[in-house]
């Protein structure tokens, strides 16, 4: 504002002296905010703008000489030592603008400046430059002077053109700064061509001349001076940089239509525009460049996985189509790691995005560089053998779980994994699927065996057609209501007396009859099922339980067990699904067991969060085949148990002196020692039965006392076998 105000105050002195005065002082006060800004700012280009202030500088001091020659001297010389001063100006600025286009890096944007810088010197040259150049009435020294002006113009020309075409935004200082230098460009051209063709009145350029000065000022006290970003990428062809490069491109071609172009003319143009044409030639190679480059920066991406930078699934297939050839013998590996959702579920997707990444390397590092590993989607895993020989694949297989055997650490957390590989052998074949699908069946096979390798083998395919035959009636089983509940009781020794009944269930086939769960649960737990069959089974067995209490009174069940296996507890929903089953029933929770084996519970996570809070409602847990999973002893003291069930593998040979017996009698004393109730599970005879209660067995379970049975209410006085 103070600078319009004193641009508005130098017009209205009077013409001469009083103005020129003014003019110079303003011209200084640039100069001294320019200074003022770098002091206040501290530009990390601060000799930039000292080169300007220095060009603005000695610009007033050829003023000032130019006007002692003019009013002390009473002299219009030309030229004067005055136009020492003003050309000498020129190459400060031009190393100032250097300075600033250098900091910005224009790159690429250098071949646009130059398409614009070329096509305007151009015009420069035919109206300014050449006349100048060849008038016969000016002496060699005014004209060597009156071309240097344009060509300083030319120089600053250029520059500005690549300040104003590098394709970025730029700060709101450095706009200003350009925005000043085309002012002052614009005035020093528009002065040349007055002067050469007219003898108008240059006040209006004058005042032009001092918004330039305003505009530096400017740019020097605002704060983003102090700037070190510029912006968007350098070489980005927009909308606006493509119309400017076409239009000066046409200046050449253009010029030859003007009637006022002679022969001597003509031969710039064409000069001009073979550069031109060079020019945009060059161009349209770098942009074709750079567009095959970004190409293939997006082809790469597209074939690699984000997070453990390994190829991804497209790839993968790629490559195995490329080497089913008849000269090869590729292998494909999947490897899927267990019990990674755990690992997500309890620490969180941070440490599970972190040891896949680890796991990445490793797997990467444990195979030969030719071979190709890829990250199928999730905890998937790939291994390409392009060329397997005999005894590659066992090595392979080793040197692969052999990774998984070390600890992985992610942060604070030291994480062990293991995975279920499978494998197919690609020779013959000539379709990628079908062997990425052989060997995803062996990796599941893998799974459900519990081994860590298995290769492919057209038997797998029977079976889990067999078994995808089997999902698919489970699903119209569940529909149509074709389960049954059975029901084996729990009774006390020596009595016999039932006090509780586990629930078993059984699919009444209409074509099979009765099928047992040992046939159609291992399919449920795989394909999902088992958690909308659990359910049913869940709440089936409250109202049930609930209605022989209403019915029987003190003589029902005291309490119903219903088994849970991994997959159920691992739902989110679980733990309201117990709450929902007793509170429609009416079932007090003391009523209700829920039996886990160990496999269950062992990894921890959700399902052990989950026994806790249904404990917390007062179901009692049952721990199922006690004894025989991994770590037995170490889950008492993280599981909240109440009841054990001791496995039937320990009571087959109770009878036999020796181990069986010994093992026996401590699980009893454990139980007893940690106020649990230990229930002996599949007694078959009276001998067994017998020897349970010596050795201190208060409850038991097993043919000997009743089958599973739809309705166990029907034999309340149950035999006693055992004294």
């Amino acid at each position: 504002m103070a600078g319009v105000l004193a641009l508005a105050g130098w017009r209205l002195l009077p013409e001469g002296l009083p103005q020129d005065i003014a003019y110079n002082v303003i011209g200084l006060a640039s100069v001294a905010a320019i200074l003022a800004g770098v002091r206040i700012h501290r530009p990390p280009r601060a000799a930039m703008w000292l080169w300007f202030a220095a060009g603005q500088f000695v610009w007033v001091i050829g003023d000032l000489v130019y006007e002692f020659y003019e009013y002390v001297l009473q002299q219009e010389p030309y030229p004067s030592i005055a136009d020492a001063f003003y050309l000498s100006a020129y190459p400060m600025m031009v190393v100032g603008l250097l300075t600033l286009l250098r900091a910005r890096r224009i790159g690429s944007g250098f071949i646009d400046a130059a398409i614009v810088g070329t096509s305007l010197g151009l015009v420069l040259w035919i109206f300014v430059i050449q006349p100048i150049a060849v008038d016969s009435d000016a002496s060699l020294l005014e004209r060597l002077i009156g071309v240097a002006y344009p060509a300083g113009d030319a120089m600053l020309l250029f520059l500005l053109a690549g300040l104003f075409t590098d394709g970025r935004k730029g700060s709101p200082s450095s706009r200003l700064l350009g925005v000043g230098v085309l002012l002052l460009l614009a005035s020093d051209i528009s002065f040349a061509v007055l002067s050469l063709y007219s003898d108008g009145n240059s006040a209006v350029l004058d005042a032009a001349f001092l918004f330039s000065y305003l505009f530096w000022a400017a740019a020097a006290l605002h704060p983003s001076m102090s700037a070190r970003g510029e912006g968007r990428p350098e070489g980005r062809m927009t909308r606006r940089r493509l119309v400017l490069l076409a239009c000066t491109s046409l200046f050449a071609p253009g010029l030859l239509f003007l009637p006022t172009v002679d022969a001597s003319r003509r031969y710039a143009i064409g000069a001009c525009g073979i550069v031109l044409f060079l020019l945009v030639l060059v161009r349209l190679s770098g942009s074709v460049a750079m567009v095959q480059r970004q190409s293939l920066q997006l082809a790469d991406l597209a074939m690699r996985d984000d997070l453990t930078s390994l190829a991804n699934r497209r790839r993968f297939e790629q490559e195995v189509r490329a080497v089913l050839v008849p000269t090869k013998r590729p292998h494909v590996l999947l490897l899927d790691l267990n019990g990674f959702k755990e690992v997500n579920d309890d620490l969180g997707h941070a440490v599970g995005d972190g040891l896949l990444i680890v796991l990445a390397e490793r797997l990467r590092n444990a195979v030969h560089p030719d071979s190709l590993v890829a990250r199928m989607g999730g905890d998937e895993f790939a291994v390409l053998l392009p060329n397997a020989r005999p005894g590659d694949l066992p090595v392979v297989v080793e040197r692969l779980t052999g990774t998984l055997h070390e600890a992985i650490r992610v942060g604070e957390h030291e994480l062990l994994i293991s995975a279920s590989i499978g494998s197919a052998d690609g020779t013959g074949l000539d379709d990628p699927f079908e062997v990425l699908r052989r060997a995803d069946i062996a990796m599941y096979a893998a799974k459900k065996q519990g081994v860590r390798h298995r290769e492919y083998d057209p038997g797998l395919d029977e079976r889990a057609s067999a078994e995808a035959q089997l999902g698919a009636e489970l699903r119209a089983a569940l529909d149509a209501q074709q389960f049954r509940l059975f029901f084996q009781p729990i009774v006390t020794l020596p009595e016999g007396r039932m006090v509780a009944v586990e629930t078993l269930v059984r699919w009444q086939h209409p074509e099979r009859g009765l099928v047992g769960p040992v046939d159609f649960i291992p399919v449920a737990e795989r394909n999902g099922l088992i958690v909308e069959l659990g359910a049913w089974i869940l709440r089936s067995a409250c109202f049930q339980a609930a209605a022989w209490r209403d019915e029987y009174g003190d003589r029902a069940p005291e309490r119903v067990s219903v088994n849970a296996s991994a997959r159920q507890l691992g739902q989110q929903g679980f733990v309201d699904l117990v709450r929902e089953a007793l509170a429609a029933s009416g079932l007090p929770a003391s009523a209700l067991a829920i039996e886990v084996t160990e496999t269950a519970v062992f990894e921890g996570g959700r399902a052990l969060e989950a026994l806790h809070q249904i404990r917390a409602l007062g179901v009692r847990i049952a721990l199922d085949d006690f004894g025989t999973g991994h770590s037995s002893l170490g889950l008492l003291q993280s599981v909240p148990v109440d009841i054990l069930k001791v496995d039937k593998s320990f009571i087959d040979n109770i009878t036999a002196s020796g181990r069986h017996a010994v093992i026996a009698t401590s699980l009893i004393d454990i139980g007893n020692g940690l106020g649990l109730t230990t229930v002996a599970e599949g007694v078959e005879t009276a001998e067994q039965a017998d020897e349970l209660y010596r050795l201190g067995y208060r409850l038991a379970q097993g043919y000997h006392f009743g089958r599973p049975v739809p309705d166990p209410m029907m034999r309340l006085t149950l035999p006693i076998t055992a004294r």
